[in-house]
């Protein structure tokens, strides 16, 4: 079985965010990146095909040449191989024609791709790559198991879980519950070591006009000053006197 993760290049969530060019642009000074966490979960289960039915992982990302420490990450982690698409990532169409262009051309049984960025958080990704491809798609996967050329997945859907058989080339938006949070893998010093002669392919982009595009950004309103109460009285005094809520 021939596996492909989509990985995203996103900030961490911990980083201080700020805009440039009048808020039209994104600074990237000062700002760790990491791989979008709902694509780890995915890696780490392509990474149980891996190791118990044979599978090779290859892990796909569109972006510029500083990404690529984000892919040996996942190189470090376990994947096989890397592949770049040389291009900015400038819209979820975009992204997904060129990642849809790589998975045909590598014939991949199974795609794995996170059900949003945390990023952008638009969702569209694997759904198109799998519209593009022709291929099945199950969106919020929390639970996978393929024996054959069968894929039995699991959804998270309103109120419950449902469980869906389906048949290879598949697609999935994966999320957490793929796999559990303990299960996740920090790269050790040896899988750092081979990771560096991985090999990491840069291909050049397709065609592809950009349907959306960022106009400009703004930050949420700061928090408003808190005021501590210490007893019923004064609570409800504040409350109605004050905030008019009572």
């Amino acid at each position: 079985m021939k596996i492909a993760v989509c990985i995203s290049h996103v900030p961490d969530t911990t980083s201080k965010i700020n805009f440039t060019e009048g808020d039209t642009k994104f600074d990237t000074n000062g700002v760790q990146f990491v791989i979008n966490p709902n694509d780890e979960f995915g890696l780490t289960r392509a990474m149980w095909f891996k190791e118990k039915q044979g599978a090779t992982v290859h892990v796909l990302n569109v972006g510029g040449p500083e990404t690529e420490p984000t892919l040996r990450k996942a190189l470090a982690i376990g994947a096989d191989e890397a592949i770049r698409v040389n291009t900015a990532p400038t819209d979820g169409f975009s992204v997904a024609k060129q990642l849809a262009h790589v998975i045909a051309e590598g014939g991949y049984d199974l795609v794995i791709g996170g059900r949003e960025s945390i990023d952008y958080n638009g969702g569209m990704v694997p759904g198109m790559i799998a519209k593009l491809n022709d291929a099945n798609f199950v969106n919020t996967c929390i639970g996978l198991e393929i024996e054959g050329n069968t894929a039995t997945a699991v959804r998270e859907i309103d109120g419950g879980k449902e469980t869906i058989k389906t048949s290879l080339p598949l697609v999935i938006g994966g999320q957490k519950g793929l796999v559990e949070e303990s299960d996740l893998r920090i790269p050790n010093m040896r899988g750092i070591m081979q990771a560096r002669s991985k090999p990491l392919h840069v291909k050049e982009a397709v065609d592809s006009q950009a349907e959306t595009r960022s106009v400009q950004f703004e930050k949420p309103a700061p928090r408003g000053a808190v005021k501590l109460v210490d007893n019923v009285d004064d609570l409800i005094n504040l409350l109605h006197n004050e905030a008019k809520v009572i």
